[in-house]
């Protein structure tokens, strides 16, 4: 496939009579033509970097993306900036496949005062380009084909089998799987995965087992194999193993995931896409979703046990901490089920307590203590006690976030006492009772 890659930019090169380069939509070279120019200003800073690192930054990227180059169908002209380290202009040719960009080629452009390419030149140029296109949308295809190698270190068991499933993955991954990832979870998933997903190295549909979580041990909560009690297998997740360029550029991964949800939704019938953006008033009474709305409530957890949300793991560089990775995913997502303030798609590093929440148990949390409390008879309660123990037990920030009077929340407050028998001004009651109810969201 490479050696198909550098016969077509040479190809290119022939045709305009300039080195050309080919990167893929994250800016990452694929292959170079042969420069044997004199001239100093065709091996700028940018272009330097691009060949000896093989991907260019994420300024640079921005830059260049500035000019429109992810939306045009035809030859972009971008003119020289020596600030930018881009000392001479550069023509850019979209490499697309059925309207989708998939990447792009690179041209030195001649000096000012000189003609440049043809017309006719260029056309032929985006011909190939068309054809590079193709081969650029089936290597993109080919990451769906991995989806029994993928979903093998999903399901495998701790130990030797995950290594053997590792190591399989990475053979079949190629160099490319030494780069950095990130998995996300996907859930819940109606039917088979989609042909492809813009930046993933390979998907699949994993299947969910007992408790609602996706995978089998590897999934967070797992134990040493089914029991005599476990749950039948429920709703599926969609797993994505997504290419990054760097651990702080997420934006196109994140956009990549968010495009999925719509289509979970369309078919599950669920509420996707906006799901928890503007999570409104799943609380009892009333209550806004970020401040804890609904906790226990019977409500509540139906408004969101079946909506489709995302989650998305920390960076990973290479695959051996991929099955840990994975588990962030699951979590993340259930998190941002259980919350709509999280938004439809939670990433892993700002779910807060919902990472040791999720990691405790896939079961319904039961505790003697808050259990009548978490009833549908004591739901404003329960809210009350929520946000009071998310304001950190601040009496004046309590009253004004749920919009009544110190009076009615301190007999509110005594009621939960009343009720859980606990003492809310003892720290250990307090975080008992607050992971209870946070708990009752995974439910």
């Amino acid at each position: 496939m490479k050696g198909d890659y550098q016969d077509l930019v040479d190809e290119i090169s022939a045709l305009l009579g300039a080195p050309a380069t080919l990167e893929n939509r994250d800016f990452r070279l694929i292959a170079f033509g042969a420069h044997d120019s004199d001239d100093d200003l065709a091996m700028d800073p940018v272009r330097t970097r691009s060949i000896l690192t093989r991907q260019s930054t994420a300024a640079v990227r921005s830059w260049f993306e500035g000019f429109g180059i992810a939306r045009a169908t035809g030859p972009v002209r971008i003119p020289a900036a020596p600030d930018a380290g881009v000392f001479r202009g550069r023509i850019c040719l979209p490499v697309r496949y059925r309207g989708i960009v998939q990447g792009y080629v690179w041209l030195l452009d001649q000096e000012p005062g000189k003609p440049g390419p043809e017309p006719a030149a260029l056309d032929a140029a985006m011909e190939v380009a068309q054809r590079i296109g193709v081969l650029l949308a089936e290597e993109a295809k080919a990451g769906a084909d991995l989806s029994r190698e993928f979903l093998a270190v999903l399901t495998a068991g701790r130990g030797w089998q995950q290594d053997m499933a590792v190591a399989a993955l990475r053979a079949a991954l190629g160099p490319g799987g030494d780069g950095l990832h990130a998995a996300v979870c996907v859930a819940p998933w109606p039917g088979e995965a989609p042909a492809s997903v813009p930046g993933a190295a390979a998907v699949c549909v994993v299947p969910r087992r007992g408790g609602g979580e996706p995978g089998g041990p590897a999934g967070p909560g797992a134990g040493s194999g089914p029991g005599p009690g476990s749950e039948p297998a429920g709703e599926p997740a969609l797993a994505v193993l997504l290419r990054l360029r760097s651990t702080d550029a997420l934006a196109p991964a994140l956009a990549a995931v968010t495009r999925l949800l719509p289509r979970a939704a369309q078919t599950t019938g669920t509420g996707g896409g906006n799901a928890g953006s503007g999570g409104g008033k799943t609380g009892a009474g009333g209550g806004s979703a970020g401040s804890g709305g609904g906790a226990g409530s019977t409500s509540a957890t139906a408004a969101t046990a079946h909506r489709v949300t995302a989650g998305v793991a920390d960076p990973v560089r290479g695959l051996a901490d991929l099955p840990a990775a994975w588990e962030q995913a699951v979590a993340s997502a259930r998190a941002a089920a259980a919350q709509p303030r999280f938004g439809p798609v939670a990433q892993w590093s700002a779910i807060g307590p919902y990472r040791l929440l999720t990691a405790l148990t896939a079961d319904p949390v039961d505790d003697p203590a808050a259990r009548t409390l978490l009833t549908p008879a004591h739901r404003e309660l329960a809210r009350t006690a929520e946000v009071f123990l998310d304001c950190a037990g601040q009496a004046g920030r309590t009253a004004a976030a749920l919009g009544i009077h110190r009076q009615t929340l301190y007999y509110r407050l005594g009621r939960v006492e009343q009720l859980t028998g606990l003492d809310l001004d003892e720290g250990e009651d307090r975080l008992l009772l607050h992971m209870a109810l946070k708990a009752s969201r995974l439910a």
